[in-house]
């Protein structure tokens, strides 16, 4: 809303040498600072209106007029000063320090004195590191580490989709990053990649999902919505669109999330993973959960029929997901091209529809696969993950 800011008018008698009747003179500034706009970590739009009736006043030249600005509020003259002369006033204001509150006013200073117009203020965004960054964090006593690849085109105008990435039992962060290439997707498709890393557990690290992970005193769940929190700090997320993606033990706690956390994630997937009897039999969400599920049928790792108190079979997996969802639990079978019949793998895509707000559950059964985070002729994962997950939000299919 603008607010104008009206000065009484100012009165200054002079004498006339012939003993006339005093005139007065009648100065009558309006001055209006509006809204801040096109704020950025260093700049700001600054626009206002100044106007002033003046009757019998002879005013010296020397006036000024503009903005006056500073981290304290009321600035005047005395701190920083932007002129400008007209009536619709307004100026970019470069230089400024990152995540700092500004005051700003309007204001006219001449002979007859310094008027200042409405007091607006600003806060600066946080400065942008666009690319990959390394953060450490401490929670709940553990010291954590993670990283955030912010993509070129990201702007704090438009909120961002945000997609975890979770690596695989022993592995870590930086190199789940460059394995699965998800920077470049991110780029192509202005999304924030979080990839977190797991504590240690037996001097191993991990994410806690039961199973072979049971004795372990992590909470991986408490541990994500911190990281949520923390990076909706530094930038502007959408919160309808939030992904959580990972191998193996990260597959697994894709999978916990999606039970223990489905009024935060739009859509799971998980590449080579399961979920653990302990987050099958616990599993509670609220809502339906878009799933993808990519399995290699000679998995050594994670086998595709399951073992028990390791992993739950994949069938009963996406069973499980297609009920909650309440899919057509008949899925429709495509059969992709073998584009490579040297490489010995051949894909079946799966895929159980029908389910609340045009829910899914998609399964890509790689006859052949091994443990891995495909990306050959027929399948890229990572490709196939966004793909899927740009289709939805909270809300369910994104028209």
């Amino acid at each position: 809303m603008r607010t104008l800011l009206y000065l009484f008018p100012v009165f200054l008698f002079f004498s006339c040498t012939n003993n006339e009747a005093a005139v007065s003179c009648v100065f009558s500034p309006v001055l209006e600072t509006f809204e801040v706009t096109n704020i950025s970590s260093s700049s700001a739009l600054l626009t206002g209106r100044i106007s002033f009736n003046a009757e019998n006043c002879n005013i010296p030249p020397g006036a000024q007029q503009g903005f006056v600005y500073s981290t304290s509020s009321l600035p005047s003259i005395e701190d920083n000063l932007i002129a400008v002369y007209e009536t619709d006033v307004s100026v970019n204001l470069d230089n400024l320090e990152p995540n700092t509150t500004y005051y700003v006013r309007t204001f006219i200073a001449n002979s007859l004195g310094e008027y200042y117009g409405n007091e607006v203020l600003f806060v600066t965004s946080n400065a942008i590191n666009y690319g990959s960054s390394t953060y450490e964090t401490s929670f709940q006593g553990l010291e954590r580490d993670y990283i955030v690849y912010v993509p070129e085109n990201y702007t704090p105008e438009y909120p961002s989709p945000l997609l975890f990435v979770y690596h695989g039992f022993g592995g870590n962060n930086n190199l789940m990053m460059n394995y699965t290439g998800f920077n470049e997707i991110a780029n192509q498709n202005n999304f924030i990649v979080v990839y977190p890393q797991g504590s240690n557990f037996i001097g191993v690290p991990h994410w806690n999902v039961g199973g072979w992970t049971l004795g372990s005193t992590t909470d991986d769940i408490a541990f994500t919505e911190h990281l949520i929190n923390t990076v909706s700090d530094e930038y502007n997320i959408n919160y309808d669109r939030l992904y959580a993606t990972g191998m193996s033990n990260g597959g697994f706690m894709s999978f916990l999330l999606a039970c223990q956390m489905s009024e935060t994630f739009a859509a799971v997937a998980s590449v080579t993973g399961s979920m653990t009897t302990e987050t099958y039999q616990q599993c509670t969400p609220l809502r339906e959960v878009p799933v993808l599920q990519i399995h290699g049928t000679i998995d050594p790792i994670v086998p595709y029929a399951g073992v028990q108190a390791w992993n739950t079979p994949i069938d009963e997996v996406l069973t499980y997901w297609a009920t909650n969802n309440e899919c057509n639990l008949t899925p429709q079978i495509i059969s992709l091209e073998d584009i490579d019949p040297d490489n010995n793998i051949r894909v079946d895509e799966i895929t159980y529809d029908g389910g609340t707000n045009a829910s899914v559950v998609k399964h890509y059964k790689v006859y052949g696969g091994g443990h891995d985070w495909f990306d050959n002729a027929e399948i890229s994962a990572s490709e196939l993950v966004w793909e899927f997950f740009s289709t939805y939000d909270l809300n369910g299919l994104i028209n």
